[in-house]
């Protein structure tokens, strides 16, 4: 007899429910999501976010996998940033193409209002709605220890991106130091449900966002499993002494 081989924040569930428990989560937390991100981060994830839109460099006429990107805010940021190098050089409409496994989120986004170059829709990053080959580059923000099958996702994001494309992925990694763990720690298991029971409403859902970070590999594990996908040049940026990390890789 095996055991289950998902994980659910600290529970381990059979793979085929977990879809269902991750989209009860977001179902719950959409209509505040942006709001939460600011309270338990102080606003740093803001800054996380535009690192890593600067480190990506949308260029106009480029195709970018925005996946798990919920309510926007990456994908306005890439769109914004590709339209600033358009006016400076020419060149045609860059195209952000926002894909959530989350109804909810997707339509909270839409509310918030859109850019041109931005198109939506409901899918999953374990099979996304794409054509192989399709993608300059491809981008996922704290979305990808949502995923069920974490190595099929990063599969997918191979197979969608063209020879030379960009993979990168911001998510919450592993302090770097003792001192900054426990203090990290302190602030996440007991602050973060009471922001989430306060504010949203939901002290549960935000429980499991804090242990599914726990579970999720460290940076050199996550690392190794984005080259075992089949990208190269792989690496990581820490952000914060390594509650974020921004890992990279190319298909080449």
């Amino acid at each position: 007899m095996t055991g289950p081989d998902a994980t659910f924040g600290f529970r381990d569930v059979p793979p085929e429910e977990k879809p269902g428990l991750v989209r009860g989560v977001f179902d719950r937390v959409a209509h505040r999501y942006d709001l939460m991100n600011d309270l338990m981060s102080g606003g740093v994830h803001r800054l996380w976010k535009d690192a890593v839109a600067a480190r990506l460099n949308p260029q106009p006429g480029e195709v970018i996998v925005d996946c798990a990107g919920g309510t926007g805010d990456m994908a306005r940021r890439f769109a914004k940033m590709a339209r600033r190098a358009q006016l400076r050089r020419g060149g045609a409409d860059a195209r952000i193409i926002v894909v959530d496994y989350n109804e909810q989120m997707i339509g909270s986004g839409r509310e918030r209002g859109s850019e041109p170059e931005i198109a939506w829709s409901v899918g999953d990053a374990q099979r996304l709605p794409l054509p192989a080959a399709c993608a300059d580059a491809y981008v996922i923000a704290f979305g990808i220890r949502n995923v069920t099958d974490i190595a099929q996702a990063l599969r997918e994001a191979r197979r969608v991106l063209k020879p030379g494309g960009r993979f990168l992925c911001l998510e919450f990694s592993k302090p770097t130091t003792e001192l900054l763990q426990k203090a990290y720690d302190a602030f996440s298991f007991k602050v973060i449900p009471e922001i989430g029971a306060r504010v949203a409403g939901d002290r549960e859902s935000y429980q499991y966002l804090v242990e599914s970070i726990r579970r999720f590999p460290d940076q050199g594990r996550f690392a190794a499993m984005i080259g075992e996908a089949g990208f190269g040049r792989v690496g990581y940026t820490n952000y914060t002494g390594g509650v974020a990390a921004l890992h990279h890789g190319w298909a080449l």
